[in-house]
């Protein structure tokens, strides 16, 4: 365990009672499958743990570490001023504005720890059996925090998840920042590399996020070679939020991505909605996510039924639920009110959730029997 240990605990317990109050006031939907929502085996594929940060425990670390916050803007006034303004972003980039001042308050691997294992402890106690989850080196790495740093607290949350917590199995995926030059991107890619977490079972895989518009795949196309040419597998990229389903489209040919995270502009493209479908590749779409950053007017404009109906492969996720104020949870019940699905759909999203992870088959038969047993119930 890195950092000091007895900041570890305090920290734990803590941060878990700020997320018991950032949460929304009830997790009930207002649904017939309400409770077989609940029991339902879950897993998450899009969740950046930077994005689970509460401003409770932001505020904390930032006094404990000594950052200074922002003095022209009131929303740095309290944690209730923070939680106010984070129900009003008006675009990707004015969150994103805030999701970076967030890391700030990051600095030790206690921290990480600290963050992790709460993400991890409230996940599971929503049924997530299987999370993959992004977090962003490069922000870290440019204010002088070490990626060995970073990971050292990740894997010391996972191992003690591993303990007490044991239905849930973890894999982590560092994402390349899109609003940072290439070559930073590379130099990103060469450490990850040289540490050799690719290829002990540390890292599942490779990922891109932040900002999307003006930011055309082929951009990024020489770092996604130069990590498939170091034997690199499992890629996926953040399109098809912001940007327009030929970015989706190009990043399949370009990237060799075999996931794409949102994905919700798909749906505009009829031979991309068959392209996907006939190659598996998974879409790991967050409702309400797209809803607070207005990507959607509303639920029902996220196309739920359009994929179902054509059998494209997608999970249901939260993003940065410290931000739009839901875990999956409040997700799986956002998109039941707005479309009213059936047990049989329930039961095709969970399997392809599993099938489209990145674990292996033996734990993939494992996840699908929890499913099992629950479908048994409901059946």
């Amino acid at each position: 365990m890195s950092g000091n240990p007895d900041d570890v605990e305090p920290a734990v317990g803590a941060l878990r009672y700020e997320r018991r109050q950032m949460l929304p006031k009830t997790t009930m939907c207002n649904d017939k499958l309400h409770q077989f929502l609940q029991a339902l085996p879950k897993c998450e594929h899009h969740v950046h743990i930077e994005g689970t940060i509460s401003p409770e425990l932001f505020f904390r670390l930032a006094s404990k570490n000594g950052i200074t916050l922002p003095s022209d803007d009131p929303a740095f006034d309290s944690p209730a001023a923070l939680h106010a303004r984070y129900q009003n972003f008006t675009s990707l980039d004015d969150f994103l504005h805030y999701y970076f001042i967030g890391f700030s308050a990051l600095i030790n691997a206690s921290d990480f720890e600290a963050l992790t294992y709460d993400y991890l402890a409230l996940a599971y106690s929503q049924n997530v059996y299987h999370a993959e989850i992004f977090f962003d080196p490069q922000a870290h790495i440019s204010r002088n925090v070490p990626y060995h740093t970073i990971i050292a607290g990740m894997n010391a949350a996972k191992a003690r998840a591993a303990v007490e917590l044991p239905k849930l199995s973890v894999e982590f995926i560092p994402c390349l920042l899109r609003h940072l030059p290439v070559p930073s991107a590379h130099e990103l890619l060469e450490e990850l590399l040289a540490s050799g977490h690719f290829f002990d079972g540390t890292l599942v895989g490779f990922g891109m996020s932040s900002t999307e518009l003006g930011k055309h795949p082929s951009l990024y196309k020489s770092v996604y070679d130069a990590a498939k040419a170091a034997g690199v597998g499992n890629f996926t990229a953040h399109y098809g939020e912001e940007g327009p389903s030929d970015y989706v489209k190009d990043a399949l040919s370009l990237l060799n991505v075999s996931r794409i995270d949102h994905g919700r502009r798909s749906a505009e493209d009829v031979d991309l909605i068959a392209q996907l479908a006939e190659s598996a590749t998974m879409l790991t779409l967050c409702p309400l996510s797209n809803v607070v950053l207005k990507g959607v007017d509303r639920m029902q404009d996220i196309p739920i039924r359009e994929f179902l109906d054509a059998n494209v492969r997608f999970s249901i996720n939260s993003d940065d639920p410290a931000y739009f104020g839901g875990y999956i949870q409040e997700n799986y019940c956002a998109i039941q009110e707005a479309f009213g699905l059936a047990v049989e759909d329930w039961e095709k999203i969970a399997r392809g959730a599993i099938a489209g992870s990145w674990c292996s088959l033996l734990r993939k038969e494992q996840l699908l029997s929890e499913v099992d047993s629950v479908l048994q119930e409901w059946n």
